[in-house]
């Protein structure tokens, strides 16, 4: 698999894990090296082996997405985040995440086609 990305999926939703899951091993360019359910679980795994890109929903228990990403970007400050939103909240955080250092927004439910070509362009 030269040439894949590896890709940390952050979501409380298992259903949603599973689809994006799927639809970034399936397209041969990701592999996912592993799934958090809130932001402190994305914290240590970000920590103990960092990911080319997160993939990481917005609103979460414990500590929401955009403490997280905050957070990552203390860690790394180079660090590659897409934002995942429910298709009625993109607007409203789509600034709040990108001031906060999101490299971009998806929202769900996911078109597998938009979601590849948003990752590609990060």
């Amino acid at each position: 698999m030269a040439g894949t990305r590896t890709v940390l999926v952050v979501d409380d939703s298992a259903t949603i894990v599973k689809q994006l899951s799927k639809i970034l091993e399936e397209s041969g360019r990701y592999k996912v090296l592993g799934h958090s359910r809130d932001g402190l679980e994305a914290l240590k795994a970000f920590q103990s082996s960092p990911p080319d890109l997160v993939c990481m929903d917005v609103v979460m228990p414990n500590l929401d997405g955009v403490q997280t990403l905050r957070m990552i970007r203390q860690i790394k400050p180079d660090a590659r985040v897409v934002m995942i939103s429910s298709v009625g909240g993109v607007a409203d955080k789509l600034a709040e995440c990108l001031k906060a250092g999101a490299t971009n927004v998806i929202s769900k439910p996911f078109d597998s086609a938009k979601v590849l070509q948003v990752l590609d362009s990060v």
